[in-house]
């Protein structure tokens, strides 16, 4: 009775949650822009004809969001554009989930337990205004540029294109909005999941034990690969110069980079190509590897080809690993027993990667075509691609979670966890399930 009594005061403190609900998504979407705007600043894209760094920088928002923007174009009647782009920059993304997350945590804190439908009306509160921003956002993410055709193709090529081609890009609303809900759902599920203080429906309190500090575990891990690679970068600025190069790496896409790595590391396999003038971001060891007539394969082998201290990632990769590993053993309770935590390893860091593989990959091309066939070239041409050959990341991934977990539990044996009970006294009344109640 005191803890609905409790709940019911707190709903009645903040009637229907909007207020807390505007602050969540407009700190998020403005962190985003905020992002996204530096990022591109120090790409050089503030210099873009015709007004269109807002307009790009909506669109790198929309993409980072899980929204899609389509490329378009126009040459001519003789000659056809190709286009597609497809990548997330996840430097955006990630900043923007942090604090939608925080949001839509913070009127929830100091719960114990929360229903269903109170979560679901609060969520749904988040996902109506996360709507608007979206469409705000999809509308200005919309520009066309005119090229020069005898830049593009050269003066023989050009006149068959009668007038200068045009290329433009914009949001695809529909799109955007489908798989910009399912984003938001993802960043609330797993905020629920991550947060210990976080209230769960009282049909779910048995699964917390196993999930949330496995969850936990891992969003450390890619936090921990965030930052070092935020160090690395700075390093780079001071001891190798490229300052603005350098920044706009980490403000767009050094998630995209350091994810890749620590997949790279667990043993994992990447294909891809770049050919044109577009390339991959730092370091330019992948952009080498990568820039073939063919396929190329992307792992630790290739990539110390070009630069032997690359196999030190595997070392670095197995600290981090193991760390998240232990970090989840010392958060369990203390009656896991060591194959339980191998298990729980091994799934969490199995999803992890899967997310890795399916958020970090790249497919970009665009081309100019007389009659539909070949590519006019004229150096704009283009295209690079990057993805995971899934089944052997999964394979590995699986492979190292339950070694770790394994070695993280039995480390974590020496350390006093939430629910162990030290020494009880005789008579004192503890039993064996005297842990589960103080976790709880």
């Amino acid at each position: 009775m005191n803890v609905r009594a409790s709940n019911d005061e707190n709903s009645a403190r903040t009637p229907h949650g909007w207020r807390d609900a505007l602050l969540a998504v407009l700190t998020g979407v403005l962190a985003m822009v905020v992002t996204a705007a530096l990022g591109l600043w120090a790409a050089g894209a503030a210099g873009l004809p015709g007004g269109a760094f807002p307009a790009v920088v909506a669109a790198v928002v929309v993409m980072a969001a899980g929204g899609s923007v389509g490329l378009s174009g126009d040459a001519g009647s003789l000659v056809g554009t190709q286009a597609d782009l497809s990548v997330l920059p996840l430097s955006v993304t990630l900043v923007g989930a942090l604090l939608v997350a925080r949001g839509f945590l913070r009127p929830l804190h100091h719960r114990a337990v929360a229903g269903g439908r109170e979560l679901a009306g609060w969520a749904g509160r988040v996902a109506a205004l996360w709507i608007v921003a979206l469409v705000v956002l999809s509308l200005i993410a919309r520009h066309t540029f005119t090229l020069s055709a005898e830049d593009l193709t050269g003066s023989e090529t050009g006149d068959l294109l009668g007038s200068d081609p045009k290329i433009g890009f914009r949001a695809e609303i529909p799109l955007t909005l489908v798989f910009g809900l399912l984003w938001l759902a993802g960043v609330l599920v797993l905020a629920l999941i991550v947060s210990r203080r976080a209230p769960l429906p009282a049909r779910l309190l048995r699964f917390q034990e196993a999930v949330r500090p496995a969850a936990y575990a891992m969003v450390v891990l890619l936090l921990a690969c965030v930052a070092l690679g935020v160090l690395a970068g700075i390093i780079v600025m001071i001891t190798r110069g490229h300052p603005a190069e350098t920044a706009a790496v980490i403000l767009l896409g050094l998630p995209n980079l350091v994810w890749l790595a620590l997949t790279l590391g667990l043993g994992a396999s990447w294909e891809g190509k770049v050919e044109g003038p577009f390339g991959l971001p730092m370091p330019q060891v992948l952009d080498t590897v990568l820039r073939t007539p063919d396929l190329s394969t992307l792992n630790l082998s290739t990539l110390a080809e070009q630069d032997g201290r690359v196999r030190w990632l595997v070392v670095v990769v197995a600290v981090l690993v193991l760390a998240a590993a232990f970090l989840m053993a010392a958060r369990s309770p203390a009656r896991t027993r060591l194959w339980q935590h191998a298990v729980h390893m091994a799934v969490a860091l199995t999803l992890t990667v899967l997310f890795i593989c399916l958020t970090a990959r790249i497919s970009a091309h665009y081309g100019l075509s007389l009659l539909g066939l070949g590519d006019l070239g004229g150096g704009l041409g283009g295209e690079v691609s990057l993805r995971a050959k899934l089944w052997t990341a999964l394979g590995f991934a699986v492979l190292w979670g339950l070694v770790t977990g394994f070695l993280g539990g039995l480390a974590a044996t020496r350390v006093h966890r939430r629910g162990e009970v030290v020494d009880p006294g005789p008579g004192s009344g503890s039993g064996p399930g005297s842990g589960s109640a103080s976790d709880a």
